[in-house]
């Protein structure tokens, strides 16, 4: 059993019970954002990386939900990136640090400055989450049957 303790006395996570169609659900939506992500490739690079993110914070979301958690409060997505280090663990570390660079940078490209994405970073993020949300739908699965 993963030792969550720290996030849930800071009061970044809470328990709760999540049905498998609330699992289910965030890794449909983090499918369809992989679907959706390269047809914006050329004409937003910004908003392609920015959906390529949600897709691996919603696989996340998908992870926390399956363990029995949720985050709560502010910053809930860096909530989500900490309980997949605690969760996951080193054999994600490198995953989960781009994951994170991910979440600051699109935070910025968001609210912040115009043109701080590349369209050759956007293709990569794609990837990323392609193979992070794959990896997640299958570890889910694995441990469902």
């Amino acid at each position: 059993m993963t030792d969550y303790s720290e996030l849930l006395n800071a009061g970044r996570i809470k328990r709760g019970r999540f049905s498998r169609k609330q699992v289910q659900n965030c890794l449909r939506i983090a499918e369809r954002d992989i679907q959706t992500a390269p047809g914006l490739l050329d004409s937003s690079p910004e908003w392609t990386f920015n959906i390529a993110y949600n897709a691996m914070h919603q696989a996340g979301r998908a992870y926390l939900f399956h363990e029995g958690y949720r985050a709560v409060g502010e910053a809930h997505h860096a909530t989500v990136v900490r309980f997949l280090e605690t969760s996951l663990g080193l054999e994600y570390e490198d995953t989960l640090m781009l994951m994170d660079r991910m979440r600051r940078k699109r935070n910025r490209a968001t609210y912040d400055v115009v043109g701080t994405i590349s369209r050759k970073e956007a293709s990569e993020a794609i990837s990323a989450a392609r193979e992070f949300v794959t990896e997640i739908a299958h570890r889910v699965k694995r441990m469902t049957t």
